[in-house]
């Protein structure tokens, strides 16, 4: 890194970015349609030079951002950008996560440049995508089951959008007004971005901006390798499985020189079922971990990842090939990524790593046709207990890991879909116990007042989220629906079925590990 560069000037620039970034995701929530996103805030926003590289991201969803750089650099090889383009895709095997994740990037261009100096990125998770059940999130065994994939195309052209895309689009999808709405406000943070960078440009100057953009990757590296080099040099292995005894498992070699070397090989063959991920999960989970070892004080940018060597074997779990499914794998398989990971790490870093969280999202689709005969379709993550660590206890009821979204609040959902929430309360004692206890999980109860379509996709039914230094574990999550005739249903942990009128799902979700001896 240049020594000669401006510290305050640096720092300026950095949180000018930021806020750019921010602001795009502002943008996003106050015109999207959904309440996937103007509650629960389900979206991500990204800065990229010329070259493709992260410079900046929002403090939005962890699985989103550590993806992105991938989706930018199949946009960019598949698709050149011109004045006023923006390019769509969705593609697990193109750099997404998996079929409800649109991305939608733009270029940037300052002054007369016939190249783009930037790019903006949006990400959001629509709440159908197509396929074979509401929410897309169903018990696929091969991709073509879950959606609508589209490659990296144009969406708009010069200014100019491409009709005959968007009518593919909202012909396949339900409720697709609301799904349009929601690309459009995609867009509208596109414009932000863009029009915040020229701004920059203009205040900054662009060759300073370029530059300092270009400091501010190789001043994460270094403060990203100090920070690593915390961590005790050696080998450590660590096993875990998702529910159904399918293991993943991680090799992690800590170097001196502030450097890991991650290890998946080990991890079982993809499956036919919804849970595969590809690549570009599994590295949004390393990224995740991997910041969370830098802390806030580090900027987050591509610079950071230049310490870290990530192998994984093609054909397996976390680096799925077609025909997978991959919709569990954002939201599940990255979870476990991330549990694996740091149960590693303990051995590394044992006065900070903490016990296990719940290890899933609990993610919940209903739909089906209201009564003045119209498509809804409506998806959210439940939360969850904080697993605990050596400085004090878990959370309660909070999402945690891959996930920064929002519970939906209940007003939102019961004004616009027809359904009711019956109980929401933190489920008192599922925390793994320990000198620190682990947090509570959450009880959730909703009736459907019309028939309805139920998605369940979730974890750690079976298995439970592990304690650390000796604190036990933490309560698994269990559902069920409750009959309007009474009748008790208790439902597997992946599963579809069928709401009648005045049907309730009830979700139980998991407690986080608790650390150290009771």
């Amino acid at each position: 890194m240049d020594k000669g560069f401006d510290p305050v000037l640096l720092e300026v620039v950095r949180n000018a970015l930021g806020a750019i970034t921010d602001e795009m995701g502002a943008a996003l929530m106050r015109t999207g349609f959904s309440a996937n996103i103007k509650e629960r805030r389900d979206y991500s926003c990204a800065l990229f030079d010329r070259k493709g590289r992260e410079i900046a991201q929002g403090d939005h969803m962890p699985v989103h951002l550590g993806s992105m750089p991938e989706a930018v650099a199949a946009a960019m090889a598949d698709c050149p950008m011109a004045r006023g383009d923006v390019v769509v895709s969705n593609d697990p095997y193109r750099g997404g996560t998996h079929l409800p994740d649109i991305t939608l990037i733009a270029p940037v261009f300052l002054g007369d440049s016939d190249t783009p100096e930037y790019y903006v990125a949006s990400r959001a998770h629509h709440a159908d995508i197509g396929g074979a059940t509401p929410g897309s999130m169903g018990m696929a065994t091969e991709i073509v089951s879950e959606g609508l994939r589209i490659p990296p195309v144009h969406l708009v052209r010069e200014g100019a959008p491409v009709l005959d895309l968007l009518r593919v689009f909202t012909a396949n999808v339900r409720a697709p007004r609301e799904r349009r709405g929601d690309l459009e406000a995609q867009m509208a943070s596109l414009h932000v971005g863009e029009a915040r960078l020229r701004e920059a440009a203009g205040r900054f100057g662009g060759d300073v901006l370029s530059l300092y953009s270009e400091t501010l990757l190789d001043y994460s590296e270094e403060m990203t390798r100090c920070a690593l080099r915390r961590l005790t040099p050696g080998s450590y292995c660590f096993f875990d499985a998702l529910d159904g005894s399918i293991p993943i498992g991680v090799s992690v070699h800590v170097k001196r020189e502030g450097e890991l070397y991650l290890d998946f090989s080990e991890t079982a063959d993809q499956v036919e079922a919804p849970l595969n991920a590809p690549r570009a999960v599994t590295l949004s989970a390393v990224a995740y971990v991997v910041r969370c070892l830098a802390g806030s004080h580090a900027p987050w940018n591509a610079g950071a990842l230049r310490a870290v060597e990530t192998i994984t074997r093609p054909g397996t779990l976390l680096d799925a090939r077609p025909p997978a499914p991959v919709a569990g794998g954002n939201v599940e398989t990255s979870q476990r990524v991330v549990d694996t990971l740091l149960g590693a790490l303990s051995e590394a870093l044992p006065e900070e790593i903490p016990a296990a969280s719940q290890g899933t999202m609990n993610n919940l689709c209903l739909g089906g046709i209201d009564a003045q005969g119209a498509q809804w379709a409506y998806y959210e993550t439940v939360a969850g207990g904080a697993g605990a660590g050596p400085r004090g206890p878990g959370e309660h009821g909070i999402h945690t890991h891959m996930t920064n979204s929002r519970n939906t609040p209940i007003e939102a959902l019961e004004h616009s879909l027809p359904l009711r929430v019956h109980e929401y309360r933190l489920r008192y004692g599922s925390g793994g116990r320990g000198r620190h206890n682990g947090g509570s999980g959450v009880v959730r109860v909703i009736q459907s007042l019309e028939k309805a379509r139920l998605t369940l996709l979730s974890d750690r039914r079976t298995t439970r989220p592990y304690g650390l230094a000796g604190g036990g574990e933490g309560a698994s999550g269990s559902a069920s629906i409750e009959g309007a005739d009474g009748s008790v249903t208790q439902l597997e942990g992946r599963c579809e079925a069928s709401l009648a009128p005045g049907d309730r799902i009830r979700i139980e979700t998991p407690g986080g590990g608790g650390w150290g001896a009771a």
